[in-house]
């Protein structure tokens, strides 16, 4: 089953997927927040693309997140889980800085390699269970 992670912000929503088998994430793109939570033509362009079967959203997150996440499952037709993200977005700017980025060239990137963070937490997690 592939698995799409969305990590939500209040201007962006960073995106990554695991292959079908369920070991690996990776980032794939950020969108801006109205396209994903609009449910607008490139977000269903994208779920089209990926064929996710399963959505996780960040978690524990604001009442807001949790709304909006729901939203965004609703509106697409494919059912969500939360995962603890709380500290993807430190870890993704710490590999990118590792990796000799500015914070500007960082802007944008830190969302998607974040979703792909926790998403990879995730499947791990579920993995060993």
């Amino acid at each position: 089953m592939r698995v799409m992670a969305l990590d939500i912000g209040e201007v962006r929503v960073g995106v990554a997927v695991s292959d079908p088998g369920e070991r690996v994430a990776s980032p794939v793109c950020v969108m801006p927040a109205a396209e994903v939570t609009g449910c607008a033509k490139p977000f269903r362009r994208l779920l089209e693309d990926w064929e996710p079967e399963l959505l996780v959203d960040e978690g524990p997150q604001a009442a807001r997140i949790r709304k909006e996440a729901a939203r965004i499952s609703d509106a697409c037709g494919i059912p969500h889980v939360f995962a603890d993200e709380r500290l993807s977005s430190a870890e993704a700017k710490r590999s990118l800085r590792e990796k000799g980025l500015t914070e500007k060239e960082m802007r944008g990137k830190v969302d998607m390699i974040a979703a792909s963070l926790f998403l990879q937490s995730w499947l791990d997690e579920r993995a060993r269970a």
